[in-house]
């Protein structure tokens, strides 16, 4: 996730990803993404098991800033909400 200006980039793990992500944008959890108004969801992946994910997870967090930019460049080069796909 990023904010309007792809400035901030934010990874996590969740078990619904539309709920996750609403909430994100309604700023209903306080913290890193309400405070730097982390709304946009540019990428996500889907896992068979938690364990899966959290493995991957922590994967990208030890990235550097750029192999996660090139990532997200390659897969999402208009850096689209993703989230509004789910409701077309």
């Amino acid at each position: 996730m990023t904010n309007k200006y792809n400035r901030v980039l934010y990874t996590g793990v969740t078990s619904n990803l539309l709920r996750r992500v609403a909430e994100h944008k309604q700023k209903t959890v306080e913290g890193f993404t309400s405070r730097y108004n982390v709304t946009k969801l540019v990428h996500y992946e889907e896992y068979a098991t938690m364990e899966e994910a959290i493995a991957r997870e922590k994967q990208i967090k030890g990235g550097s800033r750029q192999k996660k930019l090139d990532s997200l460049k390659s897969k999402n080069p208009n850096w689209k909400d993703l989230y509004d796909e789910f409701f077309v």
